[in-house]
């Protein structure tokens, strides 16, 4: 019997049990759905971990009290809580200890959920209200598109002047320049000398919906202990980084006032320890859906031996009529192993163009870029084609091995 026809026979058996057939393939979709969907997401935002994660600038590091991305109410909270705040004091002491060893230290407190006033228009009350110097932009990415950036007098004579982002310009200034304009925020009046061009968004976020003044008008404003610094640094080039990294725990123990024999009371962060960090999720993502997904596969496997044993059952006459006007053994356990491994692939590929589709989508929400894991849609077709060989080769070679005589004789 020729192969081709023996593919034709065994699909169109599959035809005839549409519904069967289909809730079948559903346990395949499932299962390759939901790694392809992670591997699809987690494949699309590691390719988006420099401009995403890496809100630090090139050779930057940073020093803060909390760990970059902890959440408060987890296990070790408490640990980090207890901690002294970085003060404007130890930030400026940090600052003039470093001189010679870098040109950008850059000091930042932020007061979030604020609203920016001008004449009648108002922003919506998210603006991020920054308190930092003149090396904010350096240290984090930014660029100035008209005015200029805050100065070292402004911050010594603690100005009430700001720079702000996009956001803030399109809502309170829409046909007007708003240079030297004075707006409100939280209550006090800033007058723009500068704005930030825009840097778009970042995992679903903008990066444009802050307004920056001065570190120490900030403390004049809000209190200078107000909330706890962070302190970006720069080295002058990646070879001398760690020594750099070095020099600066150095300074911040100084600044912090720690004996020799005291811990480290602040976090050092910078982007290769963020990318690190996003990788263990990743991974961590990865892995698990690997084993909910390897437990879905199994039961479908499972599903797939049933509907086969069910399928040999009933059609054991017409087994029996194939193998008595000379159909070979080889030819009917090809034909039950091509149904069980179409039912497979056809599940397989629904749910990798699902898991594609899901995967990019939540990359498209969070401003990544849209992949196809082309490794990971063959390693799923290829598991696909193993698990319909593995649990449809027993209902095929039990099949192929009834007696024709038997088989004619079932009612």
């Amino acid at each position: 019997m020729k192969l081709t026809e023996t593919l034709r026979m065994a699909l169109g058996s599959l035809g005839v049990n549409k519904l069967r057939s289909a809730l079948t393939m559903l346990g395949i979709t499932i299962g390759v759905f939901s790694v392809i969907g992670v591997m699809t997401a987690v494949t699309a935002l590691r390719g988006s971990i420099e401009t995403g994660l890496s809100f630090l600038g090139s050779d930057i590091f940073q020093f803060s009290k909390w760990p970059s991305g902890f959440q408060s109410g987890g296990n070790n909270w408490r640990q980090y809580a207890i901690r002294r705040n970085i003060t404007l004091a130890q930030g400026l002491r940090y600052q003039h200890l470093m001189e010679g060893t870098s040109d950008v230290v850059c000091l930042s407190v932020s007061n979030g959920g604020a609203l920016a006033i001008y004449g009648g228009l108002k922003t919506t009350p998210d603006v991020n209200l920054v308190g930092t110097n003149e090396n904010f932009p350096a240290a984090n990415q930014y660029t100035i598109e008209a005015g200029r950036n805050l100065t070292t007098e402004d911050v010594e004579l603690a100005r009430p002047v700001v720079v702000i982002g996009q956001d803030i310009v399109q809502k309170l200034f829409p046909a007007e320049s708003p240079l030297e304009r004075r707006i409100k925020i939280k209550d006090h009046t800033y007058t723009v000398v500068g704005i930030f061009a825009s840097k778009g968004s970042a995992f679903g976020r903008t990066q444009d919906g802050f307004a920056a003044i001065p570190i120490t008008r900030f403390a004049v404003d809000f209190g200078a202990s107000y909330q706890s610094l962070n302190i970006a640094t720069q080295s002058p080039s990646q070879e001398r980084y760690n020594d750099t990294v070095d020099k600066a725990i150095t300074a911040m123990r100084i600044a912090r006032e720690l004996k020799p024999e005291d811990d480290n009371d602040f976090e050092l962060a910078s982007n290769d320890s963020l990318i690190a960090a996003f990788a263990t999720v990743a991974d961590t993502l990865q892995y698990g859906s690997l084993a909910i997904s390897a437990i879905a596969l199994l039961a479908a496997g499972v599903g797939i031996m049933n509907i086969m044993l069910v399928s040999v059952t009933e059609r054991t006459k017409e087994i029996g009529i194939r193998k008595s006007i000379g159909a070979r053994k080889a030819s009917i356990l090809t034909q039950f192993l091509v149904e069980a491994v179409a039912i497979s692939l056809a599940g397989g590929l629904m749910g990798i163009v699902l898991g594609v589709l899901g995967g990019n989508g939540l990359a498209v929400m969070l401003k990544a870029s849209v992949v196809f894991p082309w490794g990971w849609a063959a390693a799923g077709l290829l598991v696909c084609s193993v698990i319909g060989v593995g649990f449809g080769f027993y209902p095929a070679l039990k099949a192929a091995s009834l007696d024709p005589i038997e088989a004619l004789r079932y009612e």
